[in-house]
């Protein structure tokens, strides 16, 4: 299979971050870039009822109807 290939331009410190994701010192930009794109794919979207659920919260947090970990703790004695 031809694989058909390009130029890209990246920052220095772009490169360095690619380096850091290398499973192995001789694997190739191609499948570290392929890899973090897989991963960001998300096969599985969020429902109506996960992002409802989510506003929610998020409401919740704006009225202040939270606690802080420190909070609870202290609440429940740990």
């Amino acid at each position: 299979m031809y694989m058909q290939s390009t130029t890209i331009r990246i920052s220095h410190e772009t490169k360095e971050l690619l380096d850091g994701l290398k499973h192995h010192p001789r694997e190739s930009y191609e499948e570290v870039i392929g890899r973090l794109a897989t991963m960001a794919r998300d096969d599985e979207p969020l429902s109506d009822e996960e992002i409802e659920d989510m506003k929610a919260s998020l409401d919740d947090i704006r009225a202040g109807r939270v606690k802080t970990l420190r909070t609870v703790r202290t609440e429940l004695g740990i």
